[in-house]
């Protein structure tokens, strides 16, 4: 019903020897009168295999009946359609049946990140309004969740249990199916994160996933990346799922593992960021050849600026399977990029398209001549268009009419293809993951040995930018490596790893307007300093 299904052929798994379901097209799209995806799937392929991950695996007709099963538990609950869920969990198939448990019976589903810690993951189970959190016991913690959100915890037994809930479910199709919908959070400048809010349902269009990636018979794709973040949850859960392609779910990132799954399971659609990239590349190379890759033929990557040395390096050693796209949480027509255009290219993001609303304009708001930098910006939706949740005037500031921006600057050249010059928004992007830098300058500023902090990302070969703070020590303080271990310290009580600064440097002062407000752009620019931050 919110989702049409793709005329792929399906293939109950990943063994090049199994049986291919093959469908035809109109009867695929007789079967789409149903109202959900996964149970076309689990009637064409109920015994074939949807989900592989370390802590269970599930045929088709398992993750249908399991996501219908939750969906009565939900509804037990009382939740009705609209209401709000959050999620947090790991790769692992429970995931996957919440997920599609909240997109049959219209609930507003937010994932959350993993590697937070408690009191920032209380943060958002209280901002989004859930009424029921999912967690894997392992991430449980005290308080995490309010007295008016009931827990349903994977692992547990009893009442809150998730087993013993489902148990206790029919495995039949609720009996009033709404499409769902998900509200990610997203890092920016200021403040807090803000939920990504749509107050229409999600859409998860089969055809248009089958064209971009070009499923196939026997395809597999791999999720190797957190599932709760957008880029994964579309090209490695989401539209798989919607095409019949059943994922291999990796827990946490192993780079010879990785290699070990796209062998062991013919992998064939993955997608990365360059982090991974180079921790693939730090292999040696005996240990590179002992896996036979040659599956793969859809690498998609993006969230961070890849090195062009990189890049080349993957394209050399697995052949031209890179796709690379620019896009944002947000939405809007994003910009890909394949391997042979790119090597044409070297850099480029790809090529823009006016008629799609990509435009790069100046400070007046004017479309800039080729070859100039200006600010990149995407056509918002006529229908879908992304809110901050309950903040309207951050929504009012990321839109310009019909534009929205990610705050990244870039050029066209003659032949229209983007290159990304610099980011004007202040969001660090560490290995692929949006980070506040306010946020840390808060937490730096609650210790009484800092006068004022200022938090950017400078250059780093591994993750693309390191969290960096310049710090001015409180009279009396002086600056030390121990008071910048002590500082690293206090930042790592209150802030998830990948937010704490991995360095501290201090200062006297800290750029002002003459108004008083912090200039982190040149504060950062000490560091990007005759260096471009797209390559």
């Amino acid at each position: 019903m919110f989702v049409e299904p793709s005329p792929v052929v399906l293939t109950q798994r990943s063994d090049p020897e199994a049986p291919d379901f093959r469908v035809h097209a109109d009867e695929l799209h007789r079967l789409a009168q149903s109202w959900t995806q996964s149970s076309v799937f689990a009637r064409l392929c109920p015994d074939g295999v949807a989900v592989t991950a370390p802590q269970g695996s599930r045929s088709f007709s398992e993750l249908h009946a399991n996501a219908n099963r939750l969906s009565h538990a939900f509804q037990a609950q009382g939740l009705l359609p609209g209401d709000p869920v959050a999620l947090l969990c790991g790769n692992r198939a429970e995931f996957v049946e919440v997920l599609l448990a909240a997109m049959r019976c219209g609930l507003r589903l937010t994932p959350i990140n993993t590697h937070l810690r408690p009191e920032e993951a209380r943060y958002i189970v209280q901002d989004c309004g859930a009424r029921v959190l999912v967690v894997d016991q392992a991430l449980d913690a005290p308080g995490l969740a309010g007295q008016q959100v009931a827990r349903l915890i994977i692992d547990a037994s009893g009442s809150c249990g998730y087993r013993d809930n489902l148990a206790a479910s029919r495995p039949d199709e609720v009996a009033s199916p709404a499409a769902g919908s998900l509200m990610l959070y997203t890092s920016g400048t200021t403040g807090q994160p803000k939920g990504v809010f749509r107050r229409e349902p999600e859409v998860i269009e089969a055809q248009y996933a089958d064209t971009f990636a070009a499923y196939r018979p026997g395809d597999v794709a791999l999720c190797c990346g957190p599932a709760y973040h957008s880029a994964p949850l579309l090209f490695d859960i989401r539209w798989p799922l919607a095409s019949g392609v059943p994922i291999v779910m990796l827990e946490k990132w192993d780079s010879e593992q990785v290699l070990s799954l796209i062998q062991q399971h013919r992998v064939t659609h993955a997608h990365m960021v360059p982090t991974m990239f180079q921790r693939l590349l730090a292999l040696q190379p005996d240990v590179r050849a002992r896996y036979d890759l040659s599956s793969l033929r859809f690498l998609v990557h993006g969230a961070a600026p890849c090195p062009v040395a990189t890049k080349r390096a993957m394209i050399d050693w697995l052949g031209p399977v890179l796709t690379e796209y620019y896009a944002a949480t947000e939405g809007g027509n994003g910009i890909h990029v394949d391997s042979q255009q790119w090597l044409l290219k070297p850099g480029t993001v790809g090529r823009v398209d006016p008629s799609l609303g990509h435009r790069i304009v100046d400070d007046a708001g004017q479309d800039v001549p080729l070859g100039t930098v200006g600010r990149i910006y995407f056509r918002a939706p006529e229908a879908g268009r992304f809110e901050y949740y309950r903040d309207a005037a951050k929504t009012a500031a990321a839109y310009e009419g019909n534009l929205f921006t990610l705050g990244d600057m870039g050029y066209v050249d003659a032949d229209g293809f983007l290159f990304l010059t610099g980011r004007a928004a202040e969001c660090i992007i560490s290995g692929g993951v949006n980070i506040y830098p306010r946020e840390v300058d808060e937490v730096l500023m609650h210790h009484p040995a800092v006068l004022e902090a200022c938090t950017v990302g400078a250059p780093d070969e591994e993750w693309g930018e390191k969290v960096v703070a310049v710090v001015v020590p409180a009279p009396g303080n002086a600056p030390t490596p121990e008071l910048a271990a002590t500082l690293q310290a206090h930042a790592a009580q209150h802030l998830a790893r990948f937010k704490c600064p991995r360095e501290v440097v201090f200062d006297t002062a800290l750029p002002q307007t003459g108004t008083g407000k912090l200039q982190r752009n040149q504060v950062r620019q000490r560091f990007w300093q005759g260096r471009d931050k797209s390559i």
